[in-house]
């Protein structure tokens, strides 16, 4: 079993390989005709470049362990994943062209028209990503054993070639601005390896947050991609603890319940997690992935928060992740529970936020 679906893994990146590489023909064929006129020298060039900055991606698997310096690694990163997104919506755009010239044949070559309008939206979509918003939600938990607390929860942050130490350190600002009670990260904030992670030395900037209650998190898929062990080790050195399967009891009675990713196939259940806590006091649970959100509810969990989804990052990928997810962002309440599944305060490969937005959650719970 375990092998058919290792298979299954690697036929699908076959084939989406492939239709990537496609694509990229296709775009490019269509700019060539819009340069015959061009000397030979300018078209080899400009083909160089453009295969290089297509197949660019590659490379950031082949260095994502290296040495490789943080600026050079966080360049080649945002060409390569941007890339992408580039294929994505110039196919979509030509496509869109090419229909229309069925009807209109007059229409002028579309190649430009098309480029110009990608351009501005990856360009707006990177503004989205570089500035975050700060969201506040209100919640009134029925249990009155506990005094009011502040919150600041965030997912996703994916430190390493992608987001870089300097852009860490707006976001260590923008929480610490909050003045929190506790802070709580619901997984991925390491991104796909702990090497750049190191390189960088980001557990100075992870040092100075500050919370009165302390900094929690649990791991998600990326921490196991990366490396457990490692990641649980590197954090170890910060004030950020890391629970897994674990629960902890806050000074004002709250209690925090950590999952362990489901990565880790023999994680507990929410019901096992719960059953040896008080249920008088208030249970925030943490769960990188928003799959077992009945379950949770079942389990008594007052406030459950998750990541993971991203909202897609992209439209239409939001759309997928609406279909593939009970709840695939925002709040809402299930009988007695509230829950919010963010999209992340950063993201994974892509720089780009379109139809989606970059978030930090701020928290006002009262009892």
């Amino acid at each position: 079993m375990h092998v058919q679906r290792i298979n299954r893994v690697g036929y699908f990146f076959i084939v989406m390989l492939l239709a990537f590489v496609a694509s990229n023909i296709y775009i490019f064929a269509r700019g060539v005709q819009t340069i015959p006129h061009f000397p030979v020298w300018t078209k080899w060039a400009i083909g160089i470049i453009y295969w290089f900055c297509a197949l660019s991606f590659i490379f950031i698997f082949v260095f994502r362990r290296s040495m490789i310096s943080a600026t050079w690694g966080h360049t080649l990163f945002e060409i390569g994943t941007g890339w992408l997104i580039f294929t994505l919506y110039m196919v979509l755009m030509l496509g869109c062209f090419d229909l229309i010239r069925l009807f209109n044949k007059s229409l002028p070559h579309s190649f430009i028209p098309a480029l110009t309008l990608v351009i501005c939206v990856l360009a707006y979509g990177y503004y989205r990503y570089q500035h975050p918003v700060t969201k506040v939600i209100n919640i009134d938990i029925n249990k009155t054993n506990s005094k009011s607390i502040k919150i600041v929860a965030i997912s996703d942050v994916h430190l390493g070639l992608g987001t870089v130490k300097s852009q860490l350190k707006k976001y260590v600002d923008m929480i610490n601005a909050q003045q929190p009670d506790v802070i709580l990260i619901s997984g991925d904030l390491i991104d796909n390896s702990i090497v750049p992670v190191r390189n960088q030395r980001m557990a100075e900037e992870l040092n100075q947050l500050r919370a009165k209650y302390g900094i929690y998190m649990v791991p998600g898929n990326h921490e196991y991609i990366s490396g457990i062990d490692d990641c649980v080790q590197y954090i170890a050195q910060t004030p950020i603890r890391v629970l897994r399967d674990e629960t902890v009891t806050l000074p004002n009675g709250v209690q925090i319940v950590g999952r362990d990713d489901k990565s880790f196939r023999r994680r507990k259940k929410p019901a096992a997690l719960t059953q040896d806590i008080s249920h008088e006091q208030p249970i925030i649970m943490l769960d990188h992935q928003p799959v077992e959100i009945v379950q949770a509810v079942e389990a008594g969990v007052d406030l459950l928060i998750c990541g993971h989804t991203h909202h897609g990052q992209v439209w239409p990928l939001s759309w997928v992740t609406d279909r593939m997810f009970d709840v695939s962002y925002g709040y809402v309440q299930r009988e007695k529970t509230h829950i919010y599944v963010s999209s992340g305060l950063a993201l994974w490969g892509p720089p780009f936020r379109i139809g989606t937005q970059s978030e930090m959650i701020v928290f006002q719970v009262s009892f």
